[in-house]
């Protein structure tokens, strides 16, 4: 059975989130990171779509790219706790969803919200899925105030 559009997408947010922590863990080149995942670490025995790793790979290098316009709004949101004090995957959840609401008008700022989301009840703790929600929620108003 084909994978739908939206897995494959789900897939590649995954994969992006690998990639920040491998970046985050090992402070190297995220481009460098991506590419060590998906030659060396991607779990499937076929080699995932190219859609899927160009999505992947740009969502990270984006989100390392944006660091600098990103933490300061989460710093802002969360008041008095810094994304230095966030639980790593719960940071780079935020991060890596911000940068998406940021730059991709054409994904639904709640479609990327609910992705986040899946991505915390993955990765992190309900208790993490309740903070990014709220957070998230909190982030897109203010982006979509500025536009």
């Amino acid at each position: 059975m084909a994978r739908s559009r939206k897995d494959e997408r789900h897939r590649a947010r995954e994969a992006a989130l690998q990639i920040l922590y491998q970046w985050e863990i090992g402070k190297g080149d995220v481009s460098r990171v991506a590419e060590s995942f998906f030659r060396l670490q991607w779990p499937d025995a076929k080699a995932p779509p190219e859609t899927l790793r160009n999505f992947a790979s740009a969502l990270a290098t984006q989100t390392v790219t944006d660091l600098d316009a990103i933490d300061p709004m989460i710093a802002e949101t969360a008041e008095r706790w810094g994304p230095e004090r966030m639980a790593i995957l719960d940071r780079l959840i935020l991060r890596m969803a911000i940068c998406e609401l940021r730059r991709d008008r054409a994904t639904p700022p709640a479609v990327v919200i609910d992705e986040a989301l899946e991505l915390a009840r993955t990765f992190s703790t309900e208790e993490a899925v309740k903070f990014i929600n709220g957070m998230l929620d909190a982030i897109r108003r203010k982006i979509e105030a500025q536009i």
